[in-house]
């Protein structure tokens, strides 16, 4: 009988801390319950709140930047060296072509010294295939490769290749007609080329100089290209210039072809290219190329 009395004081002694383990157990379980859901709907949250994904980024020369804020895109400059020495070899021989022949795609109302840079610029980032010599007319030789693949569906410019506003490059400027199928020699100077140097020994070929003869009310600005060693004639010179006269009251102007050496002697002092003549703007070089 005293065994039996002993285990039942022992149990009664031990059920009160049964209770009280069981308890601790429960709380404890139900809290790392809910730790373990918070932390579950913490990442929940974290992966739901993430942007959506939008496929890659778009490359850095895409149409819609304008990474120097020139106003041009990005798209539509030239990217890559060879690219661009093949447009300067290909813009300056198409103008010198100007000199010897001038070529009926020239269009006959555009025959001044921008509509010779438009020309020439136009042409030199067409792909140049068997239909495009053909079209130029006789004596056009392969002056470079082209630059990249398709340019004018590129650049998304079209053949509206000239910007004729102030300001970086937006995507609304198209739309907003700030680029154009035209530019004067002044939109040139001021919105598609930017100021080298007035000091000849920074200039390269492809550049361009720039006059200004404000006594020249209608047009006082004038262009001429430098195309420096002739791409057609043997004759030795680095320093060749090609521009067009423009238009006057007794005929409709013409094509030049000139050292800049000579143009220094020019006996009308304001169209010497010399930094001491402040009618001479400078040499100044097209932003594609920059």
């Amino acid at each position: 009988m005293l065994p039996v009395v002993k285990n039942l004081r022992f149990v009664i002694v031990l059920l009160p801390w049964l209770s009280v383990v069981s308890l601790m157990s429960y709380f404890w379980i139900d809290g790392t319950r809910s730790n373990t859901f918070g932390k579950l709907q913490t990442v929940s949250t974290s992966v739901t709140s993430r942007p959506a994904d939008h496929g890659p980024r778009p490359p850095t020369n895409s149409f819609s930047f304008d990474s120097d804020n020139d106003g041009i895109p990005d798209a539509a400059e030239l990217s890559s060296f060879r690219d661009r020495e093949n447009f300067k070899r290909a813009f300056t021989g198409i103008a010198e072509m100007q000199f010897y022949r001038i070529s009926d795609q020239w269009n006959g109302e555009q025959r001044d010294c921008a509509g010779l840079v438009r020309f020439a610029w136009r042409e030199a980032v067409r792909s140049h295939d068997r239909a495009w010599f053909q079209k130029m007319g006789p004596g056009y030789e392969v002056f470079a490769a082209d630059v990249s693949t398709n340019y004018l569906d590129r650049a998304s410019l079209g053949e509206k290749l000239f910007r004729t506003d102030f300001g970086a490059y937006k995507t609304t400027d198209l739309a907003e007609a700030k680029f154009s199928e035209f530019a004067d020699a002044r939109t040139l100077k001021n919105f598609n080329s930017r100021l080298i140097s007035r000091d000849r020994q920074f200039a390269q070929p492809g550049d361009l100089l720039f006059y200004h003869q404000p006594w020249i009310h209608k047009f006082p600005y004038h262009v001429m290209i430098l195309v420096g060693e002739s791409h057609i004639s043997t004759a030795e010179a680095r320093d060749w210039v090609i521009y067009h006269t423009g238009a006057s009251a007794v005929d409709q102007g013409t094509v030049k072809k000139v050292q800049l050496s000579v143009l220094d002697q020019h006996p009308n002092k304001p169209w010497r290219p010399v930094e001491s003549n402040p009618n001479f703007l400078g040499f100044y070089r097209l932003k594609i190329l920059e």
